[in-house]
């Protein structure tokens, strides 16, 4: 292991005043960061742990809402019971998501701001047109993700907090990784007072909405309403989990299982 400054601030200001380096990481649960650090595919001058920072943790739902901090586990917001009465869906990903360990040490913000093209959260977080909060402003679910673990935040601005409107129905289906239960492909549906909404992931280089999907289901939120409906796979990921074509196929099965389960 390379040297590197290693700081533990106790509020999100002195987490800020710490990430003047352009080479600065902020640390949340490491689930990804510091296995690319092992590998040196990332090399931090400063690396600066978030866990110690309370004001960036916990759940509040209220009214059509539902606000995590970034620094919330995903255990928690499996556990959550306002999160169950508000959004099952969300509370039904969340404990989807790896195992034991990686669910009580990975945390919502850090899950969004690595935007690895098999995460669920971001599926949820296009899905349900979340608002993702920074120390510098607020970021719509449409502009975050750009591209393979590209997003909009911009160097040192931190996560946190995101915002989940509140469905009227939704589900999340995804065809897991055997071994590491990422999403080979996940499928985020929800139906709003304002239309709905389809939200994928595993399936391209990062989380995309299937308008097609959105469109065909605004008329009828049923899994007929998909019937002969796919997406492209032309720029869809392919590896040795699954081709392209495979993955746009799969997309469209769990479009139909998501909707059959939400409607249900």
């Amino acid at each position: 292991m390379y040297s590197f400054a290693y700081h533990r601030p106790s509020s999100s200001a002195e987490a800020q005043g710490l990430s003047k380096s352009a080479d600065a990481r902020f640390l949340a649960g490491g689930m990804t960061l510091l296995p690319a650090m092992k590998l040196r595919l990332t090399q931090p001058s400063d690396l600066i742990d978030l866990s110690r920072v309370a004001e960036l943790k916990g759940i509040k739902a209220g009214g059509s809402e539902v606000r995590i901090g970034a620094m919330t586990p995903h255990a928690a917001v499996a556990a959550s019971a306002e999160v169950r009465k508000a959004i099952p869906a969300l509370a039904g990903l969340a404990g989807m998501i790896g195992d034991p360990q990686v669910r009580n040490r990975g945390t919502i913000g850090g899950s969004l701001a690595n935007s690895d093209p098999a995460a669920d959260y971001p599926a949820a977080v296009i899905g349900l047109n979340a608002t993702i909060h920074t120390s510098r402003r607020t970021i719509p679910a449409d502009s975050f993700f750009k591209g393979l673990f590209e997003t909009a935040l911009e160097p040192g601005e931190l996560i946190t907090a995101v915002s989940f409107p509140v469905p009227e129905r939704a589900a999340y289906e995804k065809f897991r990784h055997p071994a590491s239960r990422y999403a080979v492909v996940g499928v985020f549906v929800a139906k709003t007072a304002g239309g709905v909404r389809v939200g994928v992931t595993g399936a391209g280089p990062c989380a995309f909405r299937a308008t097609q999907f959105e469109q065909a289901l605004s008329k009828s939120f049923s899994p007929d309403a998909l019937k002969g409906l796919s997406v492209p796979s032309a720029g869809l990921n392919s590896d040795i989990h699954a081709g392209a074509d495979y993955r746009a196929h799969l997309v469209a099965v769990l479009a139909r299982r998501a909707v059959a389960a939400a409607a249900g």
